[in-house]
């Protein structure tokens, strides 16, 4: 009886994970209508620094508790580089969404592994097998699917998302390398020096903000808050390979909202060029964790 027990709990936590990546979702794509439906009236860099300021405000506690621990950073340099990566990404990302429609960032932002994967072996030497290069291909197929170079006229919105996706990779490959750092340093880092690297340029371009407004972008900054709680609850109840498939609801999430907020009809190709990238980074990663005969 008792040895039915692990299963049964592993099940369970399971479940919960995906429940918390779920909650992670929805709060993030409410997030995105609302810096979509702002950016008319502010700049992407000072949507960012609000964002950042609430972030600043949560971890508040969490800095006066482990003053000391923060006195002793391993690697101020790398630190910041990611953390810069990072402000690059993010700002890129909500400039994006005021560019394009929410389902087109969501799905090009599939191919960001892609990205880490070859910034990986060019720059931390990581060994990729032919499997990992030949479903990557396959994979940037999906995201030409969704582009549809030569059908749609070119938007310099894509290579905003591109600047997300790019920065966004070269932040998490930092993110490995600083594997012997701190998890409670890099997010104070994380935090502080967002606010810091959005701070001159969103103050330089700052738009007044009515009181009636500071509700909805200081929502912003909760949402982003709370997805990411959401986000690390998910992957301590379950593991990754459990987590990962469900990740790509994120885009029938951001076509949903896109559609009853903004009134955008996405075009078939998206969710085609989605599919072929779901089952090229899926199907490699099952052919992987088959056992070797």
């Amino acid at each position: 009886m008792s040895a039915a027990a692990p299963p049964a709990e592993d099940k369970n936590a399971a479940g919960q994970g995906v429940a918390w990546l779920l909650a992670d979702m929805t709060l993030v794509t409410f997030m995105s209508v609302l810096v979509k439906a702002n950016s008319v009236a502010y700049p992407a860099i000072q949507l960012v620094f609000i964002r950042a300021l609430i972030g600043l405000v949560f971890i508040l506690p969490m800095i006066v508790r482990n003053r000391a621990a923060l006195m002793n950073i391993r690697y101020p340099l790398r630190n910041a580089f990611r953390v810069t990566c990072n402000a690059i990404a993010l700002t890129s990302n909500f400039l994006a969404f005021a560019m394009l429609p929410l389902v087109l960032v969501n799905a090009l932002g599939f191919t960001r592994p892609l990205v880490t994967m070859g910034l990986a072996a060019l720059l931390l030497g990581e060994r990729v097998s032919r499997l990992r290069w030949l479903g990557a291909g396959l994979a940037f197929g999906g995201a030409l699917i969704i582009v549809a170079p030569g059908e749609m006229a070119f938007h310099p919105g894509l290579l905003v998302v591109l600047a997300s996706i790019v920065f966004g990779a070269m932040a998490t490959i930092q993110t490995r390398r600083l594997k012997d750092e701190s998890t409670i340093v890099m997010m104070v880092f994380y935090t502080v020096g967002l606010a810091l690297l959005t701070g001159i340029p969103a103050l330089m371009l700052w738009q007044p903000v009515p009181l009636a407004h500071w509700p909805v972008l200081a929502l912003i900054g909760l949402l982003a808050q709370a997805g990411q709680y959401c986000w690390l609850k998910a992957y301590q109840k379950s593991d990754a390979s459990v987590l990962a498939p469900f990740g790509y609801l994120s885009v029938f999430f951001s076509a949903t909202a896109g559609f009853f907020f903004f009134a955008e009809v996405p075009s078939p190709r998206i969710f085609i060029g989605v599919a072929v990238i779901l089952l090229a980074l899926q199907g490699t990663r099952w052919l992987e964790a088959r056992p070797r005969r």
